[in-house]
């Protein structure tokens, strides 16, 4: 019997997504993908996988599950979730293996809105226009073409022996507070007049709750437009900032349309778009204007790091939270002062 992972419980909005579905956007599909590349290709890496391997991309909602079949390692990697194995706590950034029948469990924890699950070996299912990226508003991947919920199986590809043995993955690039995002102006920057421009740096912006996959809502000063609020339409990259006539931006994400007819004052460059889709409902932030060479460094150290061998430190009660410590019997005896 081939393993697989099986949900026993899932929030909404946890899918199964890869790389994402390149080359079609031109024909008006949706690439989906991840929502924070960086932490889907950690995890993926950090179990021996390729980078762009398939994950479980868990949301605010949670996840519950075990594995079948035999053992298999996985790791989980995004923002500070809390995760705990048949009710030991666990880092939230993490490489461990299930038992078969073991419990994880994977819940929102002090900061960041998606975390990724990979498996060594990865997630088998059949690709549609050569990805299995769910993109839930066409029904288009992933496990039908929706969210996981309990009950689904996810079979692994193949039982690969453990890339890493159980162990914290540290790093100090997952520490990555979303408050400074780093954009390069335009394309459509000149729409707007340099004090709109300097508006816009400054903020502060406030992430709405209406936000998802498709675009993050901002609240914040109203900019205005001085050629219109309307273009011909085109294209549209992942990080990319439309402003309408009301002012208020948003931020195109992973499962964005392929084409807007909105000016773009600014586009979030790669290497922060994982730090910006970590900001939840709430979250307050300002953005940082940078260069094209700028960006193209960040995105070098980033790929760097991926190219090489994942730090994973063994799990010693430094890698625990508190509430960890707080759960351990911690006296080992009783001495009588008197004796």
């Amino acid at each position: 019997m081939t393993s697989g992972l099986t949900i026993l419980a899932a929030g909404p909005g946890s899918t199964v997504q890869d790389a994402g579905r390149v080359g079609y956007l031109r024909y008006g599909v949706t690439g989906a993908g991840p929502m924070d590349p960086f932490a889907h290709a950690l995890a993926n890496r950090a179990v021996g996988n390729p980078a762009e391997a398939a994950a479980i991309e868990i949301s605010l909602g949670g996840i519950e599950l075990t594995v079948d079949g035999g053992a298999a390692t996985v790791a989980l990697a995004g923002g500070s979730f809390a995760v705990s194995l048949d009710g030991q706590v666990l880092p939230s950034a993490v490489v461990a293996e299930l038992q078969p029948g073991a419990r994880l469990k994977v819940r929102p924890g002090a900061a960041g809105a998606w975390c990724y699950l990979a498996v060594a070996g990865g997630i088998a299912l059949p690709p549609v226009l050569g990805s299995v990226s769910t993109h839930i508003r066409t029904g288009m991947g992933g496990l039908g073409g929706r969210a996981l919920q309990a009950g689904d199986r996810l079979p692994i590809s193949s039982a690969l022996p453990a890339f890493h043995e159980a162990g914290a993955i540290v790093t100090p690039m997952l520490d990555r507070p979303p408050d400074r995002i780093r954009v390069i102006p335009g394309p459509q920057d000149d729409h707007f007049a340099p004090d709109q421009m300097e508006a816009f740096l400054a903020g502060p912006w406030t992430v709405s709750p209406r936000s998802d996959r498709m675009a993050y809502f901002l609240g914040g000063p109203t900019l205005k437009h001085r050629r219109g609020h309307d273009i011909t339409s085109d294209g549209i990259a992942m990080g990319a900032i439309q402003v309408p006539g009301s002012g208020e931006p948003i931020v195109l994400m992973a499962d964005r349309q392929s084409t807007g007819g909105y000016p773009k004052i600014a586009t979030i460059i790669g290497a922060d778009l994982g730090r910006f889709a970590q900001a939840r409902p709430g979250t307050s932030l300002s953005f940082e204007a940078v260069t094209h060479a700028d960006a193209v460094a960040a995105r070098a150290q980033e790929q760097a790091f991926l190219g090489g061998c994942i730090p994973v430190e063994p799990l010693v009660r430094t890698h625990f939270p508190p509430e960890f410590l707080l759960g351990l019997n911690l006296v080992d005896g009783v001495v009588d002062a008197r004796s």
